[in-house]
């Protein structure tokens, strides 16, 4: 007699096996996408700090080319405090009219203004989180050269015209990712603990700073109704309480115009 041979099974994933597969997949990735979500973010706001740091020590170099004058961190000629534009002394760190609404007007706003022959490179004026249409996401802060009538209780010579006058540059902020261009300086109050423009709140919850000396840092806010009033709640733009405000109004104007 003879006897049949054996057929050799295939192998093959049972329906559960699938499943289970599946699921396994699933997990790693839900594991591993909020990983992968915070790298990419952190290396947004590295190449954002560096953004910021090579602003800073552009405008360093520029007030040592300009005996010691610091730049008009206005973006609006003939702003309060500085002279009619005609004569050429002050120009704008850059140009910006809030009608500007193509991109190409708004490229040639940069590159006629007075930072433009330090940082010439177009990518460096935004951060990678910027929204899209928006050619700039940095701002200076009102201190350093900005409009200078303004904010009420600011007493004379608070204002710095030139780098000579910053006693501790390491501790004077300058440029602040504000996340989009504004007419003019960004600035907070000085008389009182409370906000004036909204605090940015990005990269984490936070938002990166150059100063005097031309480091970068990170901050992260420490109090959570710092984000709530950039989320609109109004109720939270004056607290004598929130160490946000008093750590900003320090690096933006020198020290507090009140008593905390």
């Amino acid at each position: 007699m003879t006897t049949k041979r054996a057929m050799p099974r295939r192998g093959a994933f049972t329906l559960i096996e699938l499943l289970v597969v599946i699921a396994v997949i699933a997990v790693l990735m839900a594991i591993l996408m909020p990983a992968l979500s915070r790298a990419r973010e952190q290396g947004k706001r590295a190449v954002c700090l560096s953004n910021v740091k090579q602003f800073g020590l552009a405008w360093v170099m520029y007030a040592d080319e300009n005996d010691q004058l610091i730049v008009n961190s206005c973006t609006v000629e003939n702003t309060e405090g500085h002279p009619n534009p005609s004569n050429k002394k002050e120009p704008c760190w850059l140009n910006f009219h809030p009608d500007w609404t193509d991109v190409e007007r708004r490229i040639q706003g940069i590159q006629d203004g007075a930072m433009w022959p330090y940082v010439g490179q177009l990518k460096i004026y935004k951060c990678p989180t910027g929204i899209r249409g928006e050619v700039n996401t940095y701002a200076i802060v009102d201190c350093m050269n900005g409009a200078m009538v303004s904010i009420p209780g600011i007493p004379s010579g608070t204002y710095i015209r030139r780098r000579s006058q910053i006693k501790r540059p390491g501790e004077r902020m300058v440029f602040v990712d504000e996340g989009k261009t504004s007419p003019q300086s960004w600035t907070i109050h000085y008389d009182r603990p409370a906000w004036w423009d909204t605090p940015p709140v990005r990269h984490g919850y936070g938002t990166n700073f150059s100063f005097a000396d031309g480091h970068a840092e990170y901050w992260k806010w420490r109090d959570a109704r710092t984000g709530k009033y950039a989320d609109g709640a109004a109720e939270y733009a004056s607290l004598p309480d929130n160490p946000d405000i008093q750590r900003v109004q320090r690096a933006a104007w020198g020290k507090l115009g009140y008593e905390p």
